[in-house]
């Protein structure tokens, strides 16, 4: 997990409290377009949800937006879920460009006992219209589907062993956070505020059509909404929406910076390969775990007391900040944040030793395979959910193992022991992250993402 933002840290129906927020609030939707800007109202839009929400979206423009059909042959499409990076746009470097838009919905099956054939064909049904109704892609519709430990409890049968599907806990002496026990999430993600607005709604049953496409079934008699959390990630969405709590009221998060935090992310060196973090084995070959955590960000302090210096030096590693090596949000660094190639982990302890600071990337690149390779792919994305400065930090591995090695890692308490590091709150970015909540899924194969029984035949 050697990369450079945050490696993890109810229900928001109004969303965050940012200006489009905001403005939105005091027209009685989002279709106000006094002093919006197009990205600010399409934030807003996805934090509030719902019809109104995607009809002002569509009014401003989403009407013109034209997003092709996925395949009519969806035996096309990857079995694997997380299978997102070959659709994906690319930077100049080679580095994965994430979907700007995200709607995370934790839901809860509505029958009783374990689900019947009957709902599993129905989900199915949903999740096959969406596929037919967007191509998929940064411009149309990413998604996944996965279900929590407590789901598989309802079943006589435990999971095989070819998966590791810890309960979700506390994974640090600081923190407590509650554990998310909703049985499945779906993570919806696009370029477009429109295409994500509109899937939640179909997927919902709250419209019959998705891009024009007839929803030949819908979750809403399937699955009932615990809760639904939302956000973005790119350039300039931060900056555009800050006017939150956690935040300095300065407004000092730059135009460049993809997060909150200042700093990019998801190198592509940095991140796992989608066959690292697949399961190998067993009926879920295919497939992979995902691990979710709610984070409440407080940056006061990160730009107000401390420097350009030490913020580089806390988010990559001191030498970073000593060769000043960082330019803007960092998309000189290229395809790799130059952990190893400057010898940041290596030197981790005699950096917290002599130095009294060690970096978060620094840290969190020291969880490694034997070959070198991380263990974890993030798709984290910020938000404003509570009309806070938070981050919704979402991480794919073959075991939830491999992330609770990296987060320990990450969190650096052998350095802290050791060195002058836990005294000068100088251990990385601890210090400005809380985890809210946590919570740990299984992402099957696509053949089996509809209600899985532990052990299926198939």
């Amino acid at each position: 997990m050697e990369n450079t933002g945050p490696s993890e840290p109810g229900e928001s129906e109004s969303g965050g409290r940012t200006s489009g927020a905001r403005d939105a609030g005091r027209s009685g939707g989002p279709g106000d377009e006094r002093g919006i800007s197009r990205r600010q109202f399409a934030k807003a839009a996805v934090a509030i949800g719902g019809a109104s929400a995607l009809s002002a979206c569509l009014s401003r423009g989403g009407d013109d937006l034209d997003v092709a059909t996925g395949p009519d042959d969806l035996s096309t499409l990857p079995s694997r879920q997380h299978a997102w990076d070959e659709y994906l746009n690319r930077d100049d470097h080679g580095n994965v460009v994430a979907p700007r838009h995200r709607v995370l919905l934790l839901l809860n099956y509505a029958g009783e006992g374990t689900p019947s054939d009957e709902d599993r064909e129905t989900a199915e049904s949903a999740f096959r219209s969406l596929e037919r109704a967007y191509e998929r892609g940064n411009d149309g519709l990413l998604f996944t589907v996965g279900y929590s430990p407590s789901y598989f409890e309802r079943f006589d049968d435990d999971l095989p062993e070819s998966v590791d599907l810890q309960d979700p806990r506390a994974l640090a002496p600081f923190e407590d956070p509650e554990l998310d026990r909703q049985d499945a999430v779906v993570h919806l993600a696009s370029d477009h505020a429109e295409v994500v607005l509109a899937a939640e709604q179909a997927l919902l049953g709250e419209q019959a059509t998705a891009n024009g496409v007839e929803m030949d079934a819908d979750l809403s008699g399937v699955f009932e909404r615990a809760e639904r959390r939302t956000g973005f990630i790119g350039e300039g969405l931060p900056a555009e929406n800050q006017d939150v709590d956690g935040i300095p009221d300065s407004g000092p998060v730059s135009e460049d910076a993809p997060l909150y935090m200042g700093f990019k992310s998801g190198f592509q060196k940095n991140q796992a390969s989608e066959d690292r973090v697949t399961i190998r084995d067993g009926p879920f070959a295919g497939g992979t775990t995902h691990q979710l955590s709610k984070i409440r960000l407080n940056l006061e302090q990160w730009y107000e007391q401390d420097s350009r210096s030490q913020r580089v030096g806390k988010m990559f590693c001191p030498v970073h900040a000593e060769e000043d090596l960082v330019e803007g949000a960092g998309d000189n660094l290229g395809d790799s944040a130059q952990m190893e190639q400057k010898g940041c982990p290596a030197h981790a302890e005699d950096h917290a030793r002599t130095k009294g600071m060690v970096g978060h990337s620094q840290k969190s690149a020291r969880a490694r395979d034997d070959d070198g390779s991380p263990l974890m792919i993030r798709r984290d994305f910020d938000s404003t959910d509570d009309g806070r400065a938070g981050l919704h930090f979402v991480s794919l591995q073959r075991t939830i193992s491999d992330f609770v090695d990296t987060r320990d890692a990450m969190n650096g308490e052998d350095l802290a022991e050791r060195s002058a590091v836990g005294q000068t709150n100088n251990n990385g970015i601890l210090q400005y992250m809380e985890v809210l909540r946590r919570g740990n899924f299984l992402l099957p194969p696509r053949e089996k993402r509809s209600l899985p029984t532990p052990k299926p035949k198939n």
